[in-house]
């Protein structure tokens, strides 16, 4: 059976059912007892203090917790509340995490979720609006998912838990409401499969998390002039290539949607990946529209930097040029 769910209830019902199915998985965070988040609400009442642990203002405190624990048999859920936070313990998280399960030959497996609120959208300017990416998965050893939809996010989070590996499982602060289906039996979403969330014919727009939304809408507007194909990864590591140029070879036009910033951001990675194993697929140079190389701005300046459903179209328009 199906029913509809915010996004961030589906993120809480994966936390009940993984919680319910496995003693050993427990959370870590500031504040998570009195659930700032929905997804964390009265969390507390139904698994106790032992299992939804509160911690002081010490994102590095909060992590060695997680990371000791899950050296001895535990699954963290570590949650770092907003993701720029995690930057405060950035050597902890990026390098010593992801490379704890390479040094030691495979043999010692380092089960963590890392989790966050992150994104534009609320004008709560640059520290609250991060979307850490790029940075995350520059350091070998890190999975990275990012769910756009209710039944992603629950998908996700629930194969993110069950991985032996540290996997970084974000969700944007502006869908934390966003409604959609979500099956009541038990289900999991592959870590490494990209999703078509809308067919299309004329041009591949790649877009993810809120950018999806801002993408649907912008497709939506360019119906009867293009046809636009939206591909979400899902996942950025592992990152569903085949999938990507499958669409590619049926639209042989590319568009990448994303909220990092420009310079070196996962924008530049989709380019470089098609350049080197789809550039026959092409038949006009891909087009990226991303957050610019500055701090986001809070208030009304915010739309003036983001991408927008009408940056999109022109950026659709331009490819087809």
């Amino acid at each position: 059976m199906t029913r509809e769910l915010p996004l961030i209830e589906a993120i809480k019902e994966a936390y009940i059912e993984e919680m319910d199915l496995d003693p050993n998985v427990f959370m870590v965070g500031q504040d998570i007892q009195g659930g700032i988040f929905p997804h964390t609400t009265e969390l507390v009442d139904r698994f106790g203090k032992d299992r939804i642990v509160d911690t002081p203002i010490s994102e590095i405190g909060m992590f060695g917790t997680a990371f000791g624990s899950a050296l001895v048999g535990y699954r963290p859920i570590v949650d770092f509340m907003f993701g720029g936070f995690l930057y405060v313990s950035g050597s902890e998280v990026l390098v010593t995490l992801g490379q704890q399960y390479f040094l030691h030959g495979s043999q010692t497996p380092m089960p963590m979720v890392i989790t966050a609120g992150v994104g534009s959208g609320g004008r709560l300017a640059n520290d609250h609006s991060l979307l850490p990416k790029a940075d995350i998965i520059h350091h070998p050893g890190l999975k990275y998912v990012f769910p756009s939809t209710p039944y992603d996010a629950k998908g996700l989070m629930k194969s993110a838990i069950r991985d032996d590996n540290p996997v970084f499982c974000f969700w944007h602060l502006s869908q934390m409401m966003d409604r959609g289906p979500v099956p009541e039996e038990d289900y999991l979403v592959p870590i490494g499969k990209a999703d078509i969330k809308r067919q299309g014919t004329d041009v591949t727009l790649v877009a993810n998390g809120w950018m999806l939304n801002h993408a649907l809408e912008a497709a939506t507007e360019l119906d009867g002039e293009v046809s636009v194909e939206i591909l979400d990864p899902r996942s950025y590591v592992p990152f569903d290539l085949d999938c990507l140029l499958a669409s590619l070879a049926k639209t042989n036009h590319l568009v990448i949607v994303d909220e990092d910033y420009r310079t070196c951001g996962f924008a530049a990675e989709i380019m470089a990946l098609v350049m080197e194993h789809g550039f026959d697929l092409l038949d006009a140079p891909p087009v990226r529209l991303t957050m610019p190389d500055m701090p986001i701005p809070g208030g009304y300046l915010e739309p003036i930097v983001s991408p927008t459903p009408e940056k999109i179209v022109a950026a659709i328009r331009q490819v087809l040029v």
